[in-house]
């Protein structure tokens, strides 16, 4: 299976970070490299020494690279110069990118390692307020195939998307509100049966909303956090939101006790949707989102660690894979030429989505984790693993680059 990661891009990043947020990223990327690497080196082509010297400074870039012979070779990237530089390897007709070096220090020396093809390749650099460089075009001979490259992405190619899953967000709002009505109607007058039942898919609606988690802020934690790390648990006064009713109605609570969480949770629903619409989802998270809300599918709801109650996480894995399948054909555009591993994503997809749901019930009700057949569970954590490992290529291929 690591073969379909070949496409994507050959990622260094530095192993300092510069800001916490990206930290899932770089995890992401460090899994693409380790597959591209194995997928690389069982190829043909020859594996070379430590390699060229490739120098780079604010007033050139790529020097030192002397001809090279087709197959899996290791530059080292060296940056002379005062500035942090980001430094790809590209195919210089249309700037496709083969592999990169991001977050290089200055003074520092890194290795970039790619199965370089037949063909013309040059370096291309982009140091701290400096202009692009682009290095000396090196015509490799023979006739093999190498690693593929792809087209960059811009901010400008991720603002389409960007609008319409905006709009995407808005509609799941206004359902979200009215549902949150409802559970907070019922719940005051007394009908906890009911509320019950309203629970599950004003719940769901927000969880299929998992690319914009960033952009909610402090909301987020208002409507969906847990009660991991509170003084109290369950029983602590900041346990609010989503799972603090859920906990409330399926352990006994009173409709006296739940009124309280549940206005809480209807204000902050709307105050939400009141804001949202000056928000902005943070660019590299839409391509990022693609492999994290399964991540957190498969930590919190495939384990059974976020049911409090109701026994309804695989319910939130099925709402969670729709929000993937709808962050990806948002984005379909831009992933349809660059990633051939797609289908693959749609098949696991698909495949992890009807061995979920297959725990529905006719009746309406689902089953829990807890309950499941160790084949069952075996089968779903390997569906949900396999595309997990088909949808980390994603983050690094639609990361916004400099045009």
């Amino acid at each position: 299976m690591l073969g379909r990661l070949a496409p994507a891009i050959v990622r260094v990043t530095s192993a300092r970070v510069a800001s916490a947020a990206r930290v899932t990223s770089v995890r992401v990327a460090s899994v693409l490299v380790a597959a591209l690497l194995a997928a690389g080196l069982s190829g043909c082509g020859t594996q070379s020494e430590p390699g060229n010297v490739i120098m780079v400074s604010a007033r050139a870039c790529g020097t030192g690279w002397r001809q090279v012979a087709a197959g899996t070779q290791t530059f080292q990237i060296r940056n002379s110069s005062i500035g942090g530089a980001e430094v790809d390897l590209i195919n210089p007709a249309s700037g496709a990118i083969y592999a990169e070096v991001a977050g290089l220090g200055p003074g520092t020396t890194r290795p970039m390692r790619v199965d370089v093809g037949s063909g013309r390749y040059a370096f291309r650099c982009l140091i701290q307020d400096t202009d692009r460089l682009t290095g000396p075009t090196v015509r490799v001979g023979g006739h093999h195939q190498g690693a593929p490259a792809i087209l960059p992405v811009t901010t400008d190619d991720l603002l389409g998307p960007a609008a319409v899953y905006h709009a995407y967000v808005s509609a799941g709002l206004n359902t979200l509100v009215q549902q949150v009505g409802v559970l907070t109607d019922q719940i005051r007058a007394g009908r906890l049966s009911a509320a019950r039942a309203a629970w599950l898919p004003a719940h769901l609606t927000y969880e299929r909303l998992g690319a914009a988690y960033g952009a909610f802020g402090n909301y987020d934690t208002e409507i969906d956090g847990r009660p991991d790390g509170l003084p109290r648990g369950v029983s602590d006064r900041a346990f609010t939101g989503f799972y603090r009713i859920e906990y409330g109605l399926w352990h006994g609570q009173s409709a006296q006790q739940l009124d309280g969480p549940a206005a809480t949770l209807e204000s902050n629903a709307r105050a939400l949707r009141r804001f949202w619409p000056g928000m902005e989802i943070d660019l590299l998270d839409l391509g990022l989102r693609t492999h994290e809300i399964l991540e957190n599918a498969l930590q919190f709801q495939l384990t059974g660690h976020d049911d409090y109650g109701s026994g309804t996480t695989l319910a939130t894995t099925v709402a969670n894979i729709a929000g993937t399948q709808e962050l990806l054909a948002v984005l379909h555009p831009l992933l349809a030429p660059r990633y051939p591993g797609l289908p693959a994503v749609y098949a696991g997809l698909g495949r992890l989505d009807r061995l979920v749901s297959a725990a529905h019930g006719a009746n309406g009700t689902w089953t829990p984790v807890s309950r499941l057949s160790t084949i069952q569970r075996q089968q779903i954590d390997a569906a949900a693993g396999q595309v997990l490992q088909e949808l980390a290529p994603i983050a690094a291929i639609t990361e916004p680059r400099r045009s």
